[in-house]
């Protein structure tokens, strides 16, 4: 996990909510993050379920980090007045860094942020995302879900489209471009079991220190720490140094541009908004005539921010199902000297 160590006593603790119907498979991501660090000391897991049993909660106890769970109602109504004692009493007794709150699959991500926002919590405690876990097979289905269900999508800073594995390869870009046209400002990302980087997640991770363009890396960390799904492949491609490398696993692909020319920035900024929602990942300084920028694109959205390190442009790109050879040709295009 990348974020950054606490230097400061006086730091207010980080908020990840984590929602989603039952069998989206939020238990399964925040195992997930959990295993991406090697010290959770700092971390404390708030795990909600609507029944009398937690059995969230036992499946968590290895994780290394404190599990509270909160059990017999949903956090959002019967049990909201619990859910700020147990906040209370979390910041009193570790005060941590990070807080995961697991809500139970029934539980509306609205009311919940809005007991996270009462001034006594916000004085040390702070919301870092929420996101929403959405069984792919849903999507199709969703007007028979009702108002829950399109809150707890709109209230998401991300969307994880998950199970896209069990799904008609068809219908995943469908299910994308729908998903972004109803919810416009939300990070929108395909997985299989919840498989994404640390840094999709992050996103107050220090970016601009010690880079490395490693698209086959940072692919394998999202396709369960490199354990590819069978059929798996992958080529080399060599095109003037450009297309360093192609693989897809499954309908994953791959792939990375490097070169020492500038970019004309509006035809630049254009492509990245023409980008198919199919790419959902794209990182990497990028070279301009006015100086190098790092861009981070996630899910439809991307941030800009300074870059001072090597005088090269160097982008990685991750998506379902992509042609990497059109969407290189149309970046080519956007070069000032062709």
């Amino acid at each position: 996990m990348n974020h950054k160590p606490d230097s400061n006593s006086d730091e207010k603790a980080r908020i990840l909510l984590l929602a989603g119907f039952l069998g989206s498979g939020k238990t399964t991501l925040l195992k997930r993050i959990l295993s991406w660090e090697s010290d959770l000391s700092n971390s404390v897991v708030l795990v909600n379920e609507f029944g009398d049993v937690g059995i969230d909660g036992a499946l968590l106890k290895d994780s290394g980090s404190d599990v509270v769970e909160l059990t017999s109602g949903c956090i959002c109504c019967t049990l909201s007045a619990d859910l700020k004692l147990s906040l209370e009493d979390i910041w009193k007794r570790f005060k941590p860094k990070r807080i995961f709150i697991e809500s139970s699959g029934v539980a509306d991500p609205a009311s919940i942020v809005a007991v996270l926002r009462e001034p006594l919590l916000m004085q040390t405690m702070e919301i870092g995302k929420v996101i929403t876990v959405l069984d792919a097979e849903f999507w199709e289905v969703r007007e028979v879900f009702g108002p829950l269900f399109f809150s707890q999508m709109a209230m998401a800073d991300l969307i994880l489209l998950n199970k896209i594995d069990i799904q008609e390869k068809a219908k995943i870009p469908q299910y994308l471009s729908e998903m972004h046209e109803t919810f416009p400002n939300t990070q929108v990302v395909p997985t299989i079991r919840c498989n994404i980087d640390p840094e999709t997640l992050w996103t107050d991770s220090d970016t601009k220190k010690n880079f490395e363009i490693r698209p086959t890396h940072l692919f394998k960390e999202i396709l369960l720490q490199g354990e590819l799904p069978h059929g798996s492949h992958g080529h080399h491609e060599d095109n003037g140094g450009h297309a360093e490398h192609v693989n897809d696993a499954g309908n994953f692909v791959t792939f990375s541009f490097r070169d020492f020319r500038a970019f004309d920035e509006s035809r630049f900024k254009e492509f990245v908004k023409a980008l198919p929602w199919e790419l959902f990942r794209m990182k990497g300084p990028v070279r301009f005539q006015e100086g190098m920028t790092l861009v981070n694109f996630v899910g439809g959205r991307s941030e800009w921010l300074p870059w001072e390190g090597d005088q090269e442009t160097q982008l990685a790109f991750i998506g379902w199902d992509v042609n990497g050879e059109e969407i290189l040709g149309k970046l080519k295009e956007c070069m000032i000297d062709q």
